[in-house]
């Protein structure tokens, strides 16, 4: 049986970064952030050329273990096979280990250039099948669910695959990212968590997720309350205390403010008024970027925009 055809022209992808959790939705809840990491990729006659500028350029592999090339593979596979060779290039702008979704980031750029360089790609691996294979590479729905889709996204699994449904943000709602110099695996943050919590914590947890849908979509004013969390900050403090100590300091005055995804950035949901302002809270621990949220998720771009 023949394999899948490719087309000879390169494509272009962006993808945005993604907070996932915003607090009490833990492993369910998804932002995706003006943020973004590029990849062109092209199929070449033979081999494998990888260039990387921007951030991890000096640590990614430039060969089959780079994570965006294993998710291309694990696309193509799905796509019915191997293109002979393939050029890629990244300019990344995500940074790694911040719980920004880099990882999430460079999956979702793989799968969905493989489609995209694919005839008839889109037909073979439509949208849900792209979630599926994303969640499945990076272990859970989340982040990918918003990078993938854009907006406020609800990712769950279930017995046969994991879903998502996007929600758009309220316009009022301006994030504010505050990105520490040092790195937190999520391993290491995950490793942090208890195996059980109180009750009643858990209930708070899905009373204020609940509430967070209405504040993040229609009523931001909700935000404070909305992003209380009792089920996994708390525990990974140890692993980022400065991170912590921002939160607090944040909420202290009225911030909705969150650890984004498994740390150490903290994200701050502000508005158009208070966003310029948070910068005081920083230090000299954090790089503060104020950053709008990205509506489209991944998308293939012309080449020369």
């Amino acid at each position: 049986m023949a394999g899948p055809a490719f087309r000879a022209a390169a494509v272009r992808v962006r993808v945005p970064a993604s907070s996932a959790n915003l607090g009490p939705g833990f492993d369910a809840f998804g932002l995706a952030l003006g943020l973004y990491d590029d990849v062109v990729v092209r199929v070449a006659e033979s081999g494998l050329a990888v260039d990387i500028a921007g951030e991890g350029a000096e640590t990614l592999p430039r060969d089959e273990n780079h994570l965006l090339v294993r998710s291309m593979r694990a696309a193509f596979d799905r796509l019915g096979g191997q293109p002979r060779g393939l050029e890629v290039v990244c300019a990344n702008r995500i940074p790694h280990g911040r719980g920004l979704g880099s990882s999430s980031a460079a999956i979702c750029a793989g799968i969905v250039a493989a489609r995209a360089v694919t005839i008839g790609g889109p037909a073979a691996l439509d949208d849900d099948a792209l979630l599926a294979l994303a969640t499945e590479l990076e272990g859970h729905p989340d982040n990918v669910a918003a990078c993938l889709r854009g907006g406020f996204t609800i990712a769950w699994t279930d017995e046969e695959s994991a879903r998502a449904i996007r929600l758009d943000p309220s316009e009022q709602v301006v994030p504010v990212v505050f990105v520490p110099s040092t790195e937190v695996l999520t391993e290491t943050a995950r490793g942090l968590l208890p195996k059980t919590v109180p009750l009643a914590d858990a209930a708070v947890n899905a009373g204020r997720s609940a509430l967070l849908v209405e504040a993040l979509t229609r009523q931001p004013e909700l935000l404070l309350a909305a992003t209380e969390d009792r089920l996994h900050q708390d525990y990974r403090a140890t692993a980022m205390p400065d991170s912590a100590a921002l939160v607090a300091a944040l909420r202290a005055e009225g911030v909705p403010a969150v650890i984004s995804g498994a740390g150490p950035t903290v994200l701050a949901l502000s508005d158009e008024a208070g966003a310029d302002k948070l910068a005081e809270f920083a230090g000299p621990a954090f790089a503060v970027h104020r950053l709008r949220l990205d509506r489209a998720g991944a998308a293939v771009l012309p080449l020369d925009m």
